[in-house]
């Protein structure tokens, strides 16, 4: 072979050791390049989940606080009850009681007479004595904030004397206490409007429990309170602010005054409700 030869040959092998290397560098750079994007996409995916379980951690963070805050909020309303329940049963001092019981308390007004009626539902259920209604056409609701209500007659039981009526809206309402736990000589007041004078306090005891009424049942509280017209369907309340009687009558005397049981009250409006409305709305 001639020196020309062999160097032509050199150079052709060094061409194709080179192509060689050429090729293995693309190929190199093609599945370095692959790996790179599927590192990258694997970490896309990954940043992904993070910042979902991030956001969802967020979200439920945020939910937990709003829970923490409802339930503190909550425990101090409670709270502030039981303070103003212990202030009542430990003084003279029904103020606090009144002053939230008193905004479930409305004035009945008809084209015959007028009354007392007190909130059972945040819905608006009225419960009030069924003479307040007796030969009226109509009847109105003044509220606590004097607004003026129409008012729907839902049902009533002749027996018992309770009417169960309602106004649109939504209100606070007041809760029943058993009857059942009366005790002669703990402190009661009477909310009504005694001959007109709107959202009056009275302040008395129980006197006794288990009075026979008219109608022959022993399910009237006897209490020292003062009941004027007026005041009939309005709540009696106990040191917890809760309706242990509505206000049925008076008989002549002094310092004798006659409500209506809750039990009684709560049995006759569900029965009611049941009747008019297929549920009941007490529990």
């Amino acid at each position: 072979m001639t020196k020309r030869a062999r160097k032509l040959n050199k150079i052709k092998i060094l061409t194709i050791f080179l192509i060689i290397l050429i090729i293995i560098q693309i190929a190199l750079i093609i599945f370095f390049s692959i790996k790179i994007s599927t590192i990258s996409e694997k970490v896309s995916s990954i940043k992904s989940e993070l910042n979902t379980k991030i956001d969802l951690s967020n979200a439920e963070l945020q939910n937990k606080i709003g829970e923490l805050s409802e339930n503190l909020m909550e425990t101090q309303t409670s709270f502030e009850k039981e303070i103003i329940n212990l202030k009542a049963k430990t003084s003279s001092d029904f103020s606090g009681i009144i002053e939230a019981a008193i905004k479930s308390v409305v004035t009945i007004r008809t084209n015959v007479a007028q009354g007392t009626g007190f909130i059972i539902t945040s819905d608006g259920f009225v419960v009030t004595n069924a003479h307040v209604l007796q030969d009226a056409h109509y009847a109105n609701a003044i509220t606590y904030n004097r607004e003026i209500k129409p008012m729907s007659l839902i049902g009533y039981s002749s027996k018992l004397d309770i009417a169960l009526l309602k106004i649109e809206g939504s209100y606070s309402f007041l809760e029943f206490g058993d009857s059942d736990n009366i005790k002669i000589g703990e402190k009661v007041i009477a909310i009504g409007n005694p001959l007109g004078l709107s959202f009056s306090v009275s302040e008395g005891i129980v006197s006794a429990v288990d009075r026979v009424g008219g109608n022959g049942l022993p399910a009237y509280i006897q209490t020292d309170a003062a009941l004027n017209p007026g005041n009939s369907g309005g709540p009696l309340i106990n040191s917890d602010g809760k309706v242990i009687g509505i206000n049925n009558f008076k008989v002549i005397g002094e310092n004798l005054g006659f409500a209506l049981e809750s039990n009684y009250i709560v049995d006759g409006v569900n029965k009611i409700a049941l009747a008019a409305l297929n549920e009941t709305i007490l529990g």
